[in-house]
């Protein structure tokens, strides 16, 4: 990992260093610039469905955990990885991302694809099927016609899941 000089900085020397930003400031950078959207380039051209250790690191001792001084249950951790609109804290958890951010790519450039790759590579895309499969056994609905091209549309059902999770663990309304 690289520091703010281009020095090469461990994981144990960001943990062992005291805070050096507000919590307010940390939270920001981390939903902006070191979470989700620091890897979703990377998770919208390559079929990565398994993000766990990105995600825990986002939780504990480099990230969520660490700016709030507390220990998060997985709960509250589930309810932080929301969207603002849903009620979280919008450090989006990579792996629920990569899934749909992959497909809706995958998607919107099938007819470059097509237009590029030889026609005796125009036969379905394996991956692709096996990916938008897994979508539908998660969540119950693939974004078909337009939307299927749209990020949103296939990160919808997932966000809702984890809403209604967190809504249902609530022991008083």
């Amino acid at each position: 990992m690289l520091g703010l000089n281009a020095v090469p900085v461990s994981s144990q020397q960001l943990t062992d260093s005291p805070q050096v930003v507000s919590s307010q400031d940390a939270l920001c950078l981390l939903r902006f610039s070191f979470s989700a959207p620091r890897v979703q380039h990377l998770v919208r051209c390559s079929p990565s469905v398994d993000n766990r250790t990105f995600d825990e690191l986002l939780r504990t001792a480099l990230g969520l955990c660490r700016i709030t001084n507390c220990d998060l249950t997985d709960t509250q951790w589930l309810q932080a990885s929301l969207t603002i609109r849903k009620g979280g804290l919008g450090v989006r958890q990579v792996d629920s991302l990569a899934l749909p951010v992959f497909l809706a790519s995958s998607a919107n450039t099938r007819s470059l694809q097509a237009a590029i790759l030889p026609s005796h590579f125009s036969h379905v895309d394996s991956v692709f099927q096996s990916y938008k499969d897994r979508l539908l056994t998660i969540f119950g609905h693939v974004p078909t016609g337009d939307s299927s091209h749209k990020q949103s549309a296939g990160d919808r059902p997932g966000l809702q899941s984890a809403r209604d999770s967190v809504e249902s663990s609530k022991s008083d309304p």
